[in-house]
């Protein structure tokens, strides 16, 4: 896979259209894409992979995040194109993200939807369409490529943090990124089909042993007190054994119960005998007491009734006198009704003659209806009157109203007119503020464009400053550190020279008489050497060897730290004077940390922020009421406006309420004088219409009364002489007698009940005299029922207790045989499926590392990523042997690390000393070239599993600033190296070393309106 041509629009940091041409960045096999922190080099590497695959890198695919650049203007869309040929293919895919929009119509904006595009070039007919589907373009461009985004982030954008920590980590993490890489899916897919098996196999046998530990439970149940008897049952779900154990522990439970079974049948036989004799006792008992007491109850009503009798003669009589004066109750009633009447007829016609005058207070009805009938005649002509004296009304009512409307309207001119004299003045106010707020916007917006680099050179002018100190540290560590070094190579030196000399001494103290010398075979030794002043061991040399590699590596760390000092301090002086070149060093050696411009003082630039920052906040509060001034100038004019109307509304109403004025004067004046002659003394027709009302219904309600109260009277003396006739057919002397003797029909229900009451309880009474039986019985002793009870009872309790006896054991013994039924039925169909459990348990086990036959515990995918891991090791130590100048090996080890599990180990093999070492002891340079050579072996490994896929572009991402120039140089030559296959690398960096070393850069440029794209070729 080989890039020509990326266009990037609105993208990240780039808010215009930039092209990179990777054919001419690609043609010198090796480029840098450099930038300051935060330009968008990374962002480059977003859009190719953006562009094949529909979405950028998992490690910067936040939720939420969205690719559209925040400098791009609202109508330049977001879109990424890349022209490469891949598969034998030169292709062009075209990706915009889902973005917002202007709307065509209206204001606002509108989610606008994720598109893709990709085009063919046919060397006869050109570029054709292929697609416009995401899912069709996604999948030919994986096919083609012949790797997934993870695989082609890891492999084409080789990012060294993640092999870093790849080397650092242990076999769990590596086994999450190798497995990313490789597709070990399938395996691991087998492990957990026979994990899930073997859950599923022991769930079964667990679910069976369950049923049948639930049977047992229930045959315990069942068994009741013959269950306790039995040796428990011990075993748990899935332990064998436990089938058998609950088969015997149930045949011995129905055995035991059958036996129980016969003497309970033999105990109910004999309690029911004798429960029938004690209940044929009992009921003679009873019946004798009944027929005694029956009797004595009969004898005691008796002499009550007799007691009773006085009383229902009473009664009796009194109730036959009360039924006489029933016949003369219609009477009084109709007597008493009457005399209630003439009462109150007499009440209303005292009440309607006091409201009458002196002079009509004896009148008689003929003359009272003659007044009220001469009284409506007159109050019938003054329908005319009341309409001419409710006009006058309305007039004056509409005189009233034009009058406040009047006053209101002049209160109104004189408002319009006041406010109207300021107009002008207020006019030219508001827009003079309209205009300084307008301009204070401006100059807010130009105060807060360079209040904003201002602020990021204060703050790097900071950071220059601390890390000049850093450097000057650094610089004095690293002095110390080489003349450690240089002291302890020298002693070592010295010691390795003197052990040499005194190597044959040390052979001579091990030669025997009569055995050959091992340096010349002689037998003999006629003159052995002897040990001089000052010897040196293999102990000393080999201490002092251990000193020199400890100062060595402090060397290098103080080297490396110093390095990473300088860059940062050299950025951070770059950013302080405003400027993407970093300050050189002054001549005089790369160590001194000088540099010819070092920028301006922190004190210079927070007096130029804070000036900035009060100049932005006035001018800013000032335009913040550019709003406010608009509205009140529209307000202003609106109120302008409706002023006027309002004047001139007034005077037309002033106007026309003027001749309104003149009309009602007339009309009522024409009123007033037909009004003059009804009202009289009165005042108003209405009043006097009302007087004459009163007159008319004071006179009809006295006549009603003197004539009603004259009916009342003659009905009163009809009803005495009713009364008198009735109570003499009654048989009373007076009318008061038979009023005295009436009783309500309560009190002769009452009476009645009584008189039927007695005599019911004498018919009763005579009944039970003539019973036989009980006559009988009572000439016979006592009887006592309550000693037949008690036996009785007993029987009965101990015939239900020997029933439910022998039911519960008949019940008792079905159950036993119905439930070891089941457990047999359980046991039978529980042996083929234990069988299967076995036999996958050991083959899950067996894939997970688990099981006994798997000595090294290792998982079935990490046997398989362990294979991969070798392969990635093999390819890597090509290159790291170079780039180490032969030092380092890497290795594949599947020793198990304490209690964990064997398979993924890696370790580095160092030549100088001969040992062998996990890679996470490797200093900061060491790991990064150890992790480059990885990165390149792992991407050939996947190469290869991809099927071979030629992949002519690769991307390094960081990590040279760790190594020195020696090392540097030997990567450099490494990366180089890949020109031999017709390879192009990317190196992206900020390293300010490498501009000089790789002439082919791509520089990404930081600017306030966006990122650009420079080529240096």
């Amino acid at each position: 896979m080989r890039l020509h041509r990326l266009s990037i629009t609105a993208f990240g940091p780039f808010g215009a259209t930039q092209e990179v041409d990777f054919d001419a960045l690609s043609s010198a096999g090796l480029f840098l894409l450099h930038g300051p922190t935060g330009a968008g080099k990374t962002s480059v590497l977003d859009a190719v992979c953006f562009a094949l695959y529909g979405a950028v890198p998992g490690a910067r695919q936040s939720p939420g995040a969205s690719l559209r650049s925040d400098h791009a203007p609202a109508d330049l869309p977001t879109e990424v194109q890349l022209e490469l040929t891949v598969g034998g293919r030169r292709l062009e895919v075209t990706r915009s993200p889902a973005q917002p929009r202007p709307k065509k119509r209206g204001d606002g904006f509108t989610m606008e939807k994720a598109q893709s595009r990709l085009r063919g070039h046919d060397p006869e007919r050109g570029w054709q369409a292929l697609s416009k589907s995401h899912q069709e373009i996604g999948e030919e461009l994986t096919q083609l490529i012949g790797m997934s985004r993870d695989q082609f982030c890891q492999v084409v954008l080789l990012p060294q943090g993640d092999f870093a920590r790849f080397l650092r980590s242990d076999a769990e993490a590596r086994g999450k990124l190798l497995g990313r890489l490789f597709d070990t899916r399938r395996f691991a897919a087998v492990e957990e089909r026979l994990a899930e098996l073997r859950r599923g196999a022991e769930a079964r046998i667990t679910a069976a042993d369950e049923r049948i530990l639930a049977l047992a439970q229930r045959i315990a149940q069942a068994a009741g007190p013959v269950g306790a008897e039995a040796t428990p049952i011990t075993a748990r779900p899935g332990e064998p054994g436990l089938a058998e154990a609950v088969l015997e522990w149930a045949a011995i439970a129905r055995s035991t119960a059958r036996e129980r079974l016969g003497i309970a049948h033999c105990v109910l036989t004999g309690a029911e005998g004798r429960q029938r004799a004690a209940r044929h006792a009992l009921d003679t008992a009873r019946e004798l007491a009944r027929l005694q007491q029956r009797h004595e109850e009969t004898v005691r009503r008796a002499a009550a009734l007799e007691e009773l009798r006085p009383e229902h003669d009473r009664c009796q009589e009194q109730l036959e006198r009360a039924r006489k004066a029933d016949r003369v109750a219609p009477a009084l009633e109709l007597r008493e009704e009457a005399e209630r009447a003439h009462r109150r007829a007499g009440d209303a016609l005292d009440r309607a003659r006091a409201q009458l005058p002196p002079d009509l207070a004896d009148a008689g009805p003929d003359r009272l209806t003659e007044l009220e009938r001469r009284f409506r005649q007159e109050l019938g002509g003054l329908e005319s009157a009341r309409r001419a004296e409710a006009r006058s009304a309305a007039i004056d009512e509409e005189r009233d109203r034009l009058e406040r409307e009047s006053r209101a309207d002049d209160a109104t001119v004189r408002d319009a007119n006041a406010w109207l004299v300021g107009w002008d003045a207020v006019h030219a106010g508001l827009r003079e503020r309209i205009a300084t707020a307008q301009e204070a916007a401006t100059r807010a917006e130009q105060l807060a464009g360079l209040l904003a680099p201002a602020r990021r050179r204060l703050e790097a002018a900071r950071r220059r400053d601390a890390l000049a100190a850093e450097v000057l540290a650094a610089r004095r560590t690293l002095t110390e550190a080489r003349e450690d070094a240089l002291d302890a190579q020298e002693t070592w030196l010295g010691l390795r020279e003197g052990r040499l000399r005194d190597i044959a001494a040390e052979l001579a103290a091990g030669l025997v008489d009569g055995a050959p010398c091992t340096v010349c075979g002689s037998a003999e030794h006629p003159a052995p050497a002897t040990e001089g002043d000052g010897h040196v061991d293999r102990a000393t040399e080999e201490a002092a060897l251990t000193a020199h590699r400890h100062a060595e590596a402090t060397r290098a760390r103080a080297e490396q730290t110093l390095g990473l000092v300088r860059e940062r301090h050299a950025a951070a002086q770059a950013e302080a004077r405003d400027t993407d070149a970093p300050a050189e060093p002054v001549e005089g050696g790369s160590d001194s940390g000088a540099t010819t411009d070092p920028g301006p003082s922190v004190d210079e630039l927070r007096d130029t922020v804070e000036r900035l920052a009060a100049e932005h906040a006035e001018t800013h509060r000032i335009a913040a009421g550019t709003h406010a001034a608009r509205e009140a100038l529209d307000a202003a004019e609106r109120e302008h406006l409706g002023r006027l109307e309002l004047r001139q509304e007034a005077e037309r109403r002033a106007a026309a309420r003027t001749s309104r004025r003149e009309a009602l004067d007339r009309e009522q004046t024409v009123l007033r004088g037909e009004l003059a002659v009804v009202r009289d003394e009165s005042g108003s027709v209405a009043a006097y219409a009302e007087r004459l009302t009163r007159r008319v219904r004071l006179l009809a309600e006295a006549a009603e009364a003197v004539r009603a109260e004259q009916d009342a009277d003659r009905q009163r003396k009809e009803a005495d002489g009713r009364l008198s006739d009735a109570a003499f057919r009654a048989g009373f002397d007076t009318p008061e007698k038979a009023a005295a003797t009436l009783l309500d029909a309560a009190a002769q229900r009452d009476l009645q009940h009584r008189v039927d009451a007695w005599q019911a309880e004498a018919a009763a009474v005579a009944d039970r005299r003539a019973e036989r039986d009980a006559r009988e019985a009572a000439e016979q002793p006592p009887a006592h029922p309550s000693a037949a009870q008690g036996a009785f009872e007993t029987a009965e309790w101990l015939s239900r207790e020997a029933s439910s006896a022998r039911a519960a054991a008949d019940e008792r013994c079905g159950e036993l045989t119905r439930l070891s039924r089941e457990a047999a039925d359980e046991v039978r169909r529980l042996g083929p499926v234990r069988q299967e459990y076995e036999r996958i348990a050991r083959l899950a086990g067996l894939a997970a590392g688990t099981s006994a036959d798997n000595e090294r515990k290792m998982r079935l995918e990490a046997y398989v990523l362990a294979a991969r891991l070798e392969q990635v090791a093999a390819a890597a130590t090509a290159r790291l042997q170079r780039m180490s100048s032969g030092r380092y090996t890497l290795v594949h080890s599947d020793a198990r690390s304490g209690g964990r599990r064997a398979g993924l180990g890696l370790h580095v093999v160092d030549a100088w000393t001969g040992s062998e070492r996990d890679t996470a002891t490797l200093s900061g340079g060491e790991t990064f070239f150890a992790s480059l050579a990885l990165a390149l072996g792992l991407a050939d490994v996947v190469t290869e599993e991809a099927g071979g896929v030629r992949l002519d572009t690769l991307f390094i991402d960081e990590g040279f600033g760790s190594l020195d120039d020696q090392t540097l140089d030997e990567v450099l030559d490494v990366l180089d190296s890949l020109r031999e296959r017709d390879r192009s690398v990317g190196i992206v960096s900020h390293v300010a070393d490498l501009r000089r070393r790789i002439p082919v850069r791509l520089e990404v440029v930081k600017e306030r309106q966006g990122s650009s794209v420079r080529h240096r070729l």
